[in-house]
């Protein structure tokens, strides 16, 4: 009978976040999540509810937000990761970072980085004429971002504090100055 192996399995690779190429070496099972806040100290990111479901973790793969709780650090080398430390700096926010600050779009401020991000990937799938549940004609180009289009392209990000009025508002300003 084989003896079974209690050692677990590594690997190392490249990843590319925020722009900068990471060098890292971690279990296999290891979450996206887990590598950006354990392994490369990007502590932004915040783990939720770690099954998918508040949003608390969403971060930009290529371009497209993505739940990171939900998917394994070692499927993204090669892809271009952003988190909300790679949208904007202290002294340069991103549109959407000062528009939730100008709208007060967070209370206790835990969600309010997957908030930003799914933002930023929601503005670009609309742009790109992506329909959602809401949108009224799936067949055009040009997506209308109403606040029931906004509310349900947003609907995959809780806010326990319910912020959502000044969420929704916050994105409504950026769209509006696009």
């Amino acid at each position: 009978m084989a003896e079974l192996s209690s050692e677990v399995p590594s690997a190392q690779f490249t990843l590319s976040v925020n722009g900068q190429t990471h060098l890292v070496k971690v279990d296999v099972r290891t979450t996206l999540l887990d590598a950006l806040r354990e392994h490369l100290r990007l502590s932004g990111t915040k783990k939720g509810c770690d099954h998918g479901q508040c949003g608390a973790c969403t971060v930009l793969i290529n371009g497209r937000r993505i739940n990171s709780c939900l998917t394994l650090a070692v499927m993204h080398e090669g892809d271009a990761v952003v988190t909300i430390e790679g949208l904007g700096s202290p002294n340069a926010l991103h549109p959407l970072q000062a528009a939730f600050v100008e709208h007060d779009g967070f209370q206790c401020g835990y969600c309010t980085s997957g908030q930003i991000c799914s933002a930023v990937g929601m503005l670009a799938e609309a742009k790109a004429g992506e329909p959602s549940h809401a949108t009224a004609d799936v067949g055009s180009i040009h997506v209308e971002l109403t606040d029931p289009e906004i509310r349900e392209r947003m609907s995959g990000n809780i806010c326990r504090c319910a912020a959502y009025p000044n969420i929704i508002a916050a994105i409504r300003d950026v769209v509006r100055e696009a």
